[in-house]
């Protein structure tokens, strides 16, 4: 197992990455993470996720061609690397131990004082 687990957040760009594929850059990441987890999202806290997640080595960023609706400008791709594939195992794992057993039915039921 990793020796720092990954937050929810980082966690949550990650798999964005993952499911992009090569269109991993910030603002489809973004409405990635939108999509799938129905909350609104910065594009600023998508790209300091990113600076953050590079910086551990979990992701490697590379330029891309600039278009006409860019103005020319490069578009920023990530690519997930064998590291952040690791963290993201580790963090499915911890998920699947903390679920083991757990049995939310019980629970409301047991709130509802009959």
């Amino acid at each position: 197992m990793s020796d720092a687990l990954l937050g929810t957040w980082e966690e949550r760009v990650l798999l964005a990455v993952a499911h992009a594929g090569d269109e991993a850059y910030g603002m489809h990441l973004r409405r990635e993470i939108e999509r799938r987890s129905g909350r609104d999202v910065t594009l600023g806290a998508v790209y300091a996720t990113l600076d953050r997640l590079e910086a551990k080595a979990y992701l490697a960023s590379r330029s891309g061609p600039g278009d006409a609706s860019r103005r020319g400008r490069a578009r920023r791709y990530f690519d997930l690397l064998p590291a952040g594939a690791h963290a993201l195992q580790a963090a499915r794992e911890v998920h699947d131990r903390m679920w083991e057993g757990v049995d939310l039915a019980a629970a409301r039921g047991a709130g509802s004082g009959g």
